[in-house]
């Protein structure tokens, strides 16, 4: 999946917040139980306290020394071997005991722990939308004015929370040439939010009259730089040139652990000429009788923010700076699943 798409970076942020829920329960339990092994009582009580036998130990060793994988993390380990009792009273009576003894196995706990830890995942990505929103009122105050550009679900729910208790402003810089600023335009207005559209060479105009910039992110890598769509660095320069807060919404599943190398082309996209200007007006740009090109047309996706040029992250965690990036990136991530083979 990341092969096929490596411009979504979330697929690859979801594979590691997996293998690292994996990793962290494997590591919760291996920690409370190989204590266990070497402890030795002359109470009464010892007898009935459960110790790992050889094959146990071997097996968390083999665990511990192999690369680590999914397969291995998952990986039975032998149950206690436990004080001999009377000799069961029926076959049903040791089928019960043999079913129970499963569900207190350490492979059975394994599994149990990570389903639950996946399935907080999935409702953490339901529900990000809704507590990004919910600090809208933290950062948009009465009768301010807040420029943005393009469209995000998360902006949108954004502002239409901080509606409910603020009056305030909204200038829509339209997107070119995808001019997805239109359709936010349309959304606020439908929900009696006051909007103004503007074309992307009127922001340097309009930004001194601004209070505040808040943007949606695609992604946000791991030196707090951000990939957001094209525009928004221009968007971001003209902010800090007259001083303007520049807040990026961005949920935790879009934290990257990747460095920005080269983003402008190893991070991009680059879409059909035809969406900025038609193939029939470029008929003339080409050498008769050579088929050279003497016009070039580019036409990125993203653009790529430093993380100076960015105040504030806002996320379904609350507000962080970009220097805190890597400590929430090293709080959701292992180190061995940061580049995955």
């Amino acid at each position: 999946m990341i092969a096929a798409n490596p411009i979504e970076l979330a697929v690859g942020n979801m594979v590691r917040r997996v293998l690292h829920i994996i990793r962290e329960e494997d590591v919760s339990l291996t920690s409370s139980a190989i204590p266990g092994v070497s402890v030795e009582s002359d109470d009464d009580e010892s007898d009935s306290k459960s110790s790992y036998s050889a094959a146990a130990i071997a097996a968390a060793n083999r665990s511990a020394l192999r690369a680590p994988s999914l397969h291995n993390l998952l990986e039975s380990i032998p149950d206690p071997v436990k004080t001999p009792e009377a000799p069961a009273a029926s076959v049903g009576d040791s089928d019960s005991k043999s079913r129970s003894g499963d569900r207190n196995s350490v492979s059975w706990k394994l599994k149990h722990n990570v389903i639950e830890g996946i399935t907080e995942l999935l409702q953490d990505l339901d529900d990000y939308h809704t507590h990004v929103a919910e600090q809208a009122l933290e950062h948009i105050h009465q009768n301010e004015v807040i420029l943005t550009l393009g469209r995000s679900r998360s902006l949108l729910k954004f502002l239409l929370e901080a509606k409910k208790k603020r009056s305030f402003q909204v200038v829509v810089a339209e997107g070119a040439p995808r001019y997805q600023g239109h359709t936010l335009a349309k959304e606020l207005a439908e929900k009696g939010l006051q909007t103004t559209v503007i074309t992307d060479s009127a922001v340097f105009a309009m930004i001194s009259r601004v209070n505040m910039v808040i943007i949606g992110a695609h992604a946000v890598m791991a030196n707090g730089g951000v990939l957001a769509p094209v525009g928004m660095h221009m968007v971001a320069l003209a902010a800090r040139r007259h001083a303007v807060p520049f807040v990026v919404l961005a949920g935790v599943h879009k934290l990257c652990p990747q460095y920005p190398h080269k983003p402008y082309t190893l991070l991009n996209d680059m879409k059909s000429p035809a969406e900025v200007v038609e193939f029939g007006e470029l008929s003339e740009c080409f050498a008769a009788g050579t088929g050279d090109h003497t016009t070039y047309v580019v036409n990125p996706t993203f653009d790529y923010i430093p993380p100076d040029l960015v105040s504030i992250f806002i996320t379904d965690t609350g507000g962080h700076n970009p220097s805190y990036v890597y400590r929430l990136i090293a709080e959701y991530y292992s180190p061995e699943d940061y580049f995955l083979q």
